[in-house]
Formats: structure tokens, sequence, C-alpha cells
């Protein structure tokens, strides 16, 4: 995944011999990493009856997840990946399991792999005993040696329609912490393992059983090592992962209440990653503790977060077959992958197109206006850096893309064979098709605009010129999307009207 290699030991000696080795870039810590721990603390968790939740949990209907269900559309075909503390196999995520095979038996090749191979010295272990941990290292199955990530995993993936966001979807998932600590290699070694899933053995990788997308709630703190002399790494494989077509979603930070410019933690500065901050239930507001842009730890000014969902009081699964109450931004990621889910379930061909995907989410996320700013932000910001585009609505998201995809991608062109001029628009905006040898007087083309909300606002049909222009002049100022017909060949793109 990344041109690296990680020396679990090394003395001075090793140190200053690859040091002055001229095809050695740089040198860098494995420093550690920690999970974005909820807001309650693992003693304060409430344990229910073993039973499944009776009634559907808020965050589904906040984002209309249940909407999608009711067209039948609940993730079948889609897979996640989960890469947190583990997951263990309970009841409700025994059959979303990709390595399930029957009731009793597993194949976890391909679907499961430990990163955690020793101890994570911030534990401050007496001895160097793999007891100590309670899955201990090197798994060849799922265990979660905490809570996080079966918790996590649930509210994406859990069959229970109740709590479980994409219940036909299947999951994988890749240790990363022990006990909740991790490092940069581990982290590193999970993207891989997602970017290209192995045997037990971690041998023959195999590219198309990688999930389309993965969940990540942590971050690494300054204080914990992580500073912008070491974040290129990390950033790199993020982008890597992006290229490869693979969604990552990124919890934005539980450090909310430390003012503006609290996303700071790694990845979720970077700009491949898709950060997710976290709202409230009653007014549907941001939560406190949910961090807030811009970027500033790498001087970037990025927008941050992309977009928000429901974090607080979320009901999930936990160990033993119980289920737990937890808030952060650890869970209203998973909130986000379940979506993407849902929308790869219903358009496969929007499987690897992970620009298109951000966009028709945050494009149709429910915007939220602002009563205090960040950065540059006014109080009509949208996107701000609270809540970025607004909180998710993987409902409008689809009907978004309904719109957009009335056409199979594999039947769409390249879109430079089209120039759109000048974008953003004030009034005209140009549209100049390059074709082939047939005179475009012969050919009859449609132009049709969407707003965000999935409306057609503008249609043009039979238009016999390869450059020709809409006047938009009427249309309110935001971003719209166009879908160029000609020839039976499709051309999508976005279109921002700005005044």
């Amino acid at each position: 995944i990344i041109n690296a290699i990680h020396i679990p030991q090394a003395n001075t000696a090793l140190i200053d011999y690859l040091s002055a080795r001229p095809e050695i870039e740089r040198l860098e810590y494995n420093t550690n990493y920690t999970r974005l721990k909820p807001i309650e603390s693992s003693q304060d968790i409430h344990l229910l009856e073993s039973r499944s939740p009776t009634t559907i949990e808020w965050g589904i209907l906040r984002i209309k997840a249940d909407s999608l269900w009711a067209l039948g559309i609940k993730g079948n075909g889609a897979v996640i990946g989960g890469e947190d503390t583990g997951v263990e196999l309970v009841a409700d995520l025994k059959k979303s399991y990709r390595g399930r095979l029957t009731d009793s038996t597993n194949d976890h090749n391909y679907n499961w792999h430990d990163a955690i191979h020793s101890l994570n010295p911030i534990n401050k272990d007496l001895d160097q005993n793999p007891k100590n941990n309670p899955c201990g290292l090197d798994t060849l199955g799922p265990c979660d040696d905490d809570n996080h990530g079966t918790h996590t995993m649930g509210t994406m993936a859990a069959t229970d329609q109740q709590i479980g966001i994409a219940p036909d979807a299947k999951w994988m998932a890749c240790r990363c912490m022990d006990r909740g600590w991790g490092g940069l290699a581990s982290y590193i070694e999970c993207f891989q393992f997602f970017l290209a899933p192995t045997d037990l053995q971690n041998l023959n990788p195999n590219p198309k059983k990688a999930p389309h997308v993965i969940n990540n709630s942590w971050g690494c703190p300054t204080e914990e090592g992580c500073n912008p002399s070491n974040f290129k790494t990390m950033e790199q494989v993020v982008k890597n992962l992006k290229a490869a077509g693979i969604f990552v979603t990124v919890s934005a930070g539980n450090s909310g209440g430390l003012g503006c410019a609290s996303v700071n933690d790694v990845p979720a500065i970077f700009e491949a990653s898709f950060s997710v901050g976290a709202t409230s239930n009653a007014k549907d507001t941001i939560a406190s503790f949910s961090s807030t842009g811009p970027v500033t730890i790498d001087q970037s000014l990025r927008l941050k977060p992309n977009i928000s969902a429901p974090g607080v009081g979320v009901l999930s699964t936990i160990k033993g077959g119980g289920f737990a109450r937890l808030s952060g931004t650890s869970m209203s990621g998973p909130h986000v992958c379940g979506a993407v889910a849902l929308l790869i379930s219903a358009f496969p061909q929007l499987a690897g197109k992970i620009d298109l995907l951000e966009n028709i989410l945050e494009q149709s996320a429910e915007p939220k206006i602002i009563s205090s700013k960040c950065g540059a932000d006014s109080t009509r910001s949208i996107p701000n850096n609270i809540f970025g585009y607004g909180r998710l609505d993987v409902y409008r998201a689809y009907l978004l893309a309904k719109q957009l995809l009335t056409v199979p991608l594999h039947e769409q062109v390249e879109v430079n064979t089209l120039k759109v001029y000048p974008n953003p628009v004030d009034q005209i905006v140009w549209f100049e098709l390059y074709t082939s040898s047939v005179n475009q007087k012969d050919v009859a083309s449609t132009i049709t605009l969407v707003n965000i909300q999935g409306q057609v606002v503008l249609v043009n049909k039979d238009i016999h010129q390869s450059m020709f222009y809409l006047d938009v002049n009427s249309l309110p100022i935001g971003i719209y999307y166009y879908k160029l017909e000609s020839m039976n060949k499709v051309y999508n793109g976005k279109l921002m009207v700005s005044r």
C-alpha cells in the first residue's frame, strides 16, 4: 500500500546506517495511536437483555435508512471493512460476516486479519505474556479485546434491522489495536489488508476481495507522537486506498469542547478522508463534543468535517451478546459507512466511484445553519466547519443518485471529452462536446440539470450543436448536477451557480 518497511526493533547503529542510505527518504518512529473513546466510559456501559431491540434506532430513522429498506434496499452486494479493536461474532453479526459458511463454521481467510503481534507498551504490562490481552496475539478469527469494534460494526451491519443500517451487507475486519492502543505500523498493516486481503498466513493477496468502504473510529493526537513531520506516510496510505476505489470514512474526533480547529488528529485531517462529525437526537444539533474545523495543525485551513451523522446515545452490539448506548464521533462514522453500503447496493455501478459517492452524500445532506462560526464561515455558510455539508440523509442521497445514474456508469464516456465553462457560473455556462467525425447536426442531444434534492430544474432537448450554452440566471445559487445525453452516451458532472 506504500513504499515503506516496518522494523520492529532497531538500535542506534542500524538507524545511523539506514539514515545514510541514499534510497531512503525518511525514518519515522512507530508512534502509538488510540481509538476515539466513547464519551461514556466503559464502566458506564448499560447492558440490555440479550435480545434484539424492539424499535428502530433513532439514528436510522434520522438518516432515513428505513425509507430504503421499504424499497428492498438493505445493503445486499456491499462489503464493509472495520478497522478497530476487533469484532466479536455475537448473534447479530454472525450472519452478516463474509466468512460465514454455516451456523457453526466460518472461513476467516480474506475476511479477518490481526495486526497485533506484540503487546503495546502503553498498556504497561509487567511482562509480555500474550494472555494479558483478552484475545491474545495474532488471532486467526474475529475477536474484540475491548467493545469498541463490536459496537461500531453493529451500527453498520447487524442483521437486527432495528440497529444495523445495512443488515444485508457483508463485513470483514482487521484488529489494529491492543486494548485500544495501536501504532503506525498496525494501522498501515490493516489498511494494506483491506487493499488486498490475504489468507490467514498473510499470503496470496487478492484485491478483488477488498471492501467497498472502511470505517475508522480512531485518531492519533500529537501527545502520542503524531505531528506534521510524520503525517505524510499515513496521508499517502489513505490517498492510495481512495485511488484504489475504497471509500475511507473517518470519525472527526471528540475534542469539540476545545472550540474551533479541533479536528486535529490523523487521519481525520486529510483531504482524502471522508470525516464525520456527530449530531444529537432531540433538536438535530451538533454534539457538544464533536470536533470542528478548519484544520490548522498542517496549516491547510481545510474545511472539516465533510458531513455529520447521529452520534449521541447510539444503541448497538457489544461483547457477550448484549447492547449498549454510546456517544462519540466513533458512533457517527458507522452511519456513513452503512449509508455507502446502501447506495452501492442500490446502484452497483457506484462501487469504486469515490469522488462521485462523496459528492452525492455531501450534496444531499440536510443543510445545517450555524449560530457560531469557525474559520472563514459565516452564519449562513454551507458547507461549514461545524456540520460540514450538513447531516447525513441517505434517502435524499438515493434520490440524487437515481437522477444521475439513469445509464450505468460503465456505459458512460470519460468527462474529458466535454468542456464546461465557466464553472462556477454566474449567468451563462457553455458546453463544448468533442465528438467523432459524425456530423453533430444529425445528432439530437439532451441536457438536464438536477438540484441537490434530486429535482430536475432545467431540461433542454433536441440540441444539434457541438457547442451550446445554458442561461442559469434564474436558478438559485448552489450546487447542481448536469447530465448530457448524446449519441447513446452520457456525460455527468457538477455545476456550481455562484454570484
